[in-house]
């Protein structure tokens, strides 16, 4: 069975409510295969995802940009899986190098969160990828694959995991990976899942390009 395609768009830490509005009514104008075909799945801030899903239409779907380690608590400031699945979000991202770099998220902390999310029903968009100076020592594939091995030794159900391959020194930089860069790592990924997870999941494992544009391979 073929994979579906899967476009992805993560809007951080940006946008009012008017503005999410606007690109929302552009959305829901937007022609595009149907769901069999390619899964669209938005992400905007915490504070809008309520109205963001309200108004969405019915066949794009929204993800949070984080979630909690564990089950909510005296955790100020963090949002847990569980407030996710009451607000009926179906996808979250993880792992973002935003806050791999930013708040030291490691790779052992990424691990625990995809599974701890994926445990409570959540679908999670996992991201990997290196920086520049990884890149230019010749390390890429050795980061992909440690990050992509934290994940791995978590979880035993890649069904509900899309894995995003987001070259850190092609964010916000003006740089975008070319698509044979992307697909090497995604090629890459995918041996490694094979490797050391097993064919099925590395053949029906979905891999896109965190970047400019969301390209699966």
């Amino acid at each position: 069975m073929a994979r579906k395609f899967f476009v992805g768009g993560n809007w951080k830490c940006n946008g009012t409510s008017e503005e999410v509005k606007k690109i929302v009514s552009t959305l829901n104008q937007a022609e595009v295969p149907s769901e069999d075909v390619v899964e669209v799945v938005v992400s905007p801030p915490f504070v809008f995802l309520p109205l963001v899903k309200s108004v969405l239409r019915s066949d794009f779907h929204v993800a949070a940009q984080n979630c909690w380690v564990r089950k909510g608590g005296a955790f100020t400031g963090e949002v847990s899986a569980e407030m996710l699945v009451n607000l009926s979000i179906p996808w979250v991202i993880l792992g973002h190098s935003e806050r791999r770099a930013l708040l030291n998220e490691s790779n052992d902390f990424v691990g625990d969160k995809v599974a701890y999310a994926l445990s409570q029903g959540l679908k999670v968009i996992a991201c990997v990828g290196e920086t520049l100076e990884q890149r230019e020592s010749g390390s890429t594939v050795a980061v992909v694959a440690e990050q992509t091995k934290a994940i791995a030794e978590k979880i035993s159900n890649w069904d509900n995991v899309v894995l995003a391959y987001e070259p850190v020194w092609a964010i916000g930089t003006g740089k975008v990976a070319t698509p044979a860069q992307a697909q090497e790592v995604h090629a890459e990924l995918r041996k490694w899942l094979k490797d050391n997870v097993s064919a099925e999941v590395a053949a029906s494992t979905r891999i896109i390009y965190g970047g400019i544009s969301s390209l699966l391979s």
